[in-house]
C-alpha cells in the first residue's frame, strides 16, 4: 500500500506511523519490495523539491531527484559530477539524495560530496525540526541518528568552498558502477594560507571515512609550510584507515586510498 501526501505536514503526520516505510525513487528499496509492505511516497511533497540558496548554505530538498541536481544552475560542479556517476540516466530520474543519505551506505556517491563538505542534515517530525552536521548521522553499523518518526527534508551545502575540489570513483568499469573507493577532497587557499583542506573516502569500511582532525594538520599553514607537514599527514592517514575485507582486498584498497590522497596534495601544493 502506497500514501503519497502532497504537503510536508500531510507527511509528518504519516510518519509517526511506523509501518510506513518512506521513499522518493525507491531505486534500492524497490529491489527487495514485498506485497504487504506499507510506503510513504514522497515525490509529490513539493517542500522536500526545491534547490534554493540563503547567506550561507545550497539547500538540496531531499526529494529532489539527481537529474534535478545535475540539471539546477546552483549545484556545485563537484556534486554534479559525483551525481552523474549514480547509475544509469533511469536511476539519476529517480533517487534522491535523501534516499542516497538514508541508505546508510558508505558507497553512496551524493552522501560523500555532502560529507566532504562538511553540510547539514535538516530533520523534522510532526513536532519540531533540528539541523545536525551529516557526519553525526552516521553510527556506524548501519546505525542513523533519525528517530523513527522523522524525515530527512533538506540537505544544507556550504556556499563557498567547493570550488577547488577532487573527486575520484573506482570502479569494475566506467559506468553504472558501484564504488570500491571513492575519494572526494576540498582544498582553500587565500592570501596564501590553506583556509580548508577536506578529504572524505567512501567505501572503506561501514560509514565514510572524514578525519577532520587530521585534515587541521594542513589547515592555517602556508602551502610551503603543508608541502613540509606533507608526509606527516600521509603518515597519519595511513595509520587511521583500516580497511574492512569487501569484494576486493584490504591491501588493494588501503592502495588506492592513499594514492588518492597522495594525487589530491601533488595537485594543491
Amino acid at each position: 500500500m502506497n500514501y503519497a501526501p502532497t504537503s510536508l505536514k500531510e507527511a509528518l503526520i504519516l510518519r509517526e506511523n511506523p509501518e510506513l516505510i518512506p521513499y522518493v525513487g525507491g531505486t534500492d528499496l524497490m529491489v527487495e519490495a514485498a506485497p504487504d509492505v506499507k510506503y510513504l511516497f514522497l515525490r509529490k511533497v513539493s517542500e522536500m523539491r526545491s534547490i534554493v540558496k540563503d547567506d550561507n548554505y545550497i539547500r538540496f530538498g531531499a526529494a529532489c531527484t539527481f537529474t534535478e541536481i545535475i540539471e539546477h544552475e546552483l549545484t556545485p560542479e563537484i556534486l554534479r559530477e559525483a551525481c552523474k556517476q549514480i547509475g544509469a540516466p533511469a536511476i539519476q530520474n529517480a533517487g534522491s539524495p535523501g534516499g542516497n543519505i538514508a541508505n546508510g551506505s558508505a558507497k553512496a556517491d551524493s552522501a560523500l560530496i555532502f560529507m566532504v563538505s562538511d553540510s547539514m542534515l535538516r530533520l523534522a517530525n510532526s513536532k519540531q525540526e533540528r539541523i545536525i552536521p551529516i557526519k553525526e548521522f552516521y553510527l556506524g553499523g548501519g546505525k542513523l541518528a533519525l528517530a523513527p518518526d522523522e524525515l530527512i527534508i533538506e540537505i544544507l551545502m556550504p556556499k563557498s568552498g567547493p570550488e577547488n575540489y577532487y573527486y575520484e570513483k573506482v570502479g569494475a568499469r566506467k559506468s553504472l558502477s558501484i564504488a570500491r573507493v571513492s575519494f572526494a577532497g576540498l582544498f582553500d587557499v587565500k592570501d596564501g594560507i590553506i583556509k580548508n583542506c577536506a578529504v572524505a573516502f567512501g567505501a572503506v569500511i561501514d560509514v565514510i571515512i572524514r578525519l577532520n582532525e587530521l585534515d587541521k594538520m594542513m589547515i592555517g599553514k602556508t602551502v610551503e609550510e603543508a608541502r613540509k607537514t606533507k608526509n606527516e599527514y600521509l603518515a597519519a592517514y595511513a595509520a587511521a584507515i583500516v580497511p574492512r575485507r569487501g569484494r576486493v582486498g584490504v591491501e588493494y584498497r588501503k592502495d588506492v586510498c592513499m594514492n588518492l590522497l597522495n594525487d589530491f596534495l601533488e595537485k594543491n601544493l
